[in-house]
């Protein structure tokens, strides 16, 4: 009986030396990246910059005119800082979801505004728009305005609601921006 043990224990042991790697990957034996070397870096010089307006004056762009030299209307945003008129309707987050045919500046172009929480707003974004409108990446309701913002957050535009189906107001640059249905 003991012999019997004795066999297997040998049987298993030459089994499970049958089992040993045999064969080595190729890439064991490549070295290492080399380490990098520093590089010199030149120095850093420290002067006073000349005063405003002290260096030549050609180098800054005209202020621009916004074309009230010519005589010509330039829109803007309502007055009380951008606060509806009162003729304004009155508007839910929710009438506002879905795609919207964006007129501005002579130009249409595609909105769609959804209810996913993006920020202080909802996600939102355009299609084939030009300007400001470019950038929007998020809305929200804010009385009787709709606010328009881009992806840091920032106010580009605002529209009420003047009919069932259609909103008026500006972007930021003043440009007059309606949406309809």
């Amino acid at each position: 009986m003991q012999f019997r043990y004795v066999v297997t224990g040998v049987l298993v042991a030459v089994s499970l030396a049958g089992c040993q790697r045999t064969s080595s990957s190729p890439y064991s034996n490549l070295p290492g990246p080399a380490p990098l070397q520093a590089q010199p870096v030149p120095s850093v010089q420290a002067n006073q910059l000349p005063p405003p307006g002290a260096s030549d004056p050609s180098q800054f762009p005209a202020a621009p005119n916004n074309g009230a030299a010519a005589g010509t209307a330039v829109a803007s945003l309502p007055p009380g800082g951008g606060q509806a008129p009162a003729t304004a309707l009155d508007v839910t987050k929710e009438s506002m979801v879905g795609n919207w045919r964006v007129s501005s500046g002579g130009t249409s172009c595609d909105m769609f505004l959804t209810l996913t929480n993006l920020g202080s707003g909802s996600r939102g974004g355009t299609r084939g728009c030009a300007g400001e409108l470019t950038t929007m990446g998020s809305w929200e309701v804010s009385g009787k305005n709709v606010l328009f913002k881009n992806r840091n957050g920032d106010v580009i535009g605002r529209v009420y609601k003047s009919a069932d189906t259609r909103f008026d107001g500006t972007t930021n640059s003043g440009q007059a921006i309606s949406l309809s249905r």
